[in-house]
């Protein structure tokens, strides 16, 4: 085995203590409200109702127990800086759709349909500001692609 993989574990092991010994306490957890758009390349414009994940708590409960989430609805994760992300989908038992954007708005990729209740790593791929979870599939049936863009600023709640 090599550092590489004796580290991932490591963090996975370390995350999913943390994640047990916090459980009681992140089910108070609440989450800011608003609203986000997308721009498509034909100048459609597509809103989203969402909820922030802004701080590590918030970051950390994500949309975990809940069994599904309706149209044109989301979670917004903001990491406050630009880096590579890893999220899974432990805990979490509907499909979602997990859209990596970096700071300037642009999508740099979609995991479509995610494995609900899944341990498996999901990778942002390359350096993001913000992760966006819909609906599983939601996101082709909205036409968000790789082309489209989020609307900057956002007018996060303080």
């Amino acid at each position: 085995m090599n550092r590489v993989s004796i580290n991932l574990k490591s963090a996975v092991t370390a995350l999913f203590v943390f994640l047990w010994l916090s459980a009681p306490a992140m089910s108070d957890v609440v989450f800011p409200r608003g609203q986000l758009a997308f721009e498509t390349t034909a100048g459609e414009r597509i809103t989203i109702d969402v909820e922030w994940a802004l701080t590590a708590e918030q970051r950390a409960r994500g949309l975990m127990e809940r069994p599904e989430l309706p149209d044109r609805t989301g979670m917004l994760f903001d990491f406050g800086e630009t880096r590579m992300v890893t999220m899974w989908m432990a805990n979490t038992p509907a499909s979602l759709d997990m859209i990596f954007i970096d700071e300037t708005g642009r999508i740099v990729r979609i995991a479509e349909r995610t494995t609900p209740l899944s341990e498996s790593i999901v990778s942002s791929s390359e350096p993001i500001r913000y992760a966006l979870e819909i609906r599983g599939g939601h996101a082709k049936e909205l036409g968000l692609d790789i082309t489209a863009r989020l609307v900057l600023p956002l007018g996060l709640p303080q």
